[in-house]
């Protein structure tokens, strides 16, 4: 059923910087910016796109929303947590790591505009 998901931001060029890092971290390729200066990411048959909003106010994130990202290993959602980190993201909730009673291999980052993101990893 899903077939792109959409943030705002506030700063193209510093989300370029973040998404580009935890794309390439887990295989994909540097965004591209299409003629109404939106990021659009193309991996695993997903899209990703970053946009100012079209409405002309500030972008803000959802509160209670996450965007999550399907990862082949645990080793390849820890290396998506630490590029976010790296380029300007924020560790939040636990450490990466299986959940206690749960199937998943989760880790958690705010991109620089407050976005909620996870990578989640199946376990066995």
């Amino acid at each position: 059923m899903y077939s792109h998901m959409m943030v705002g931001s506030n700063d193209i060029a510093r989300s370029k910087k973040f998404y580009d890092a935890v794309f390439e971290a887990i295989g994909g390729k540097p965004g591209i910016t299409d003629p109404k200066g939106r990021l659009v990411y193309s991996h695993n048959g997903g899209m990703f796109l970053v946009t100012p909003p079209i409405d002309g106010q500030p972008a803000t994130h959802a509160n209670g929303g996450t965007i999550g990202f399907a990862m082949d290993t645990p080793a390849q959602a820890n290396a998506w947590h630490a590029a976010g980190i790296a380029a300007g993201g924020t560790a939040i909730e636990d450490p990466p790591g299986p959940r206690e009673g749960s199937p998943f291999y989760l880790a958690y980052l705010r991109d620089p505009d407050g976005n909620k993101l996870c990578a989640l990893h199946m376990l066995g």
